[in-house]
């Protein structure tokens, strides 16, 4: 499935991923391949991202402020109020 962050400053993230967890409003969720339709409120918190590289399975973590977070046809797309150090 494909993943893009964004920020109103800049584009922070986009690609293939395997599983996302995003630091929901009401608790945090996962996204994996084939997730039902969803726009969800995320809080602060840390977004961990699993993708597969060279055959290896790499975890990716960043620290969002907030924002919007749409999932539709096996594609994620988060509108972060901005991402922290």
């Amino acid at each position: 499935m494909y993943l893009e962050i964004i920020t109103p400053d800049e584009n922070v993230f986009e690609g293939e991923v395997e599983s996302a967890m995003f630091p929901g409003s009401d608790g945090s969720f996962q996204v994996l391949n084939d997730h039902a339709p969803l726009v969800s409120s995320v809080g602060k918190g840390d977004v961990k991202i699993l993708r597969l590289h060279d055959k290896k399975t790499e975890e990716i973590h960043f620290s969002i402020d907030g924002g919007v977070v749409e999932v539709l046809n096996n594609k994620i797309l988060v509108l972060a109020e901005s991402i922290g150090e």
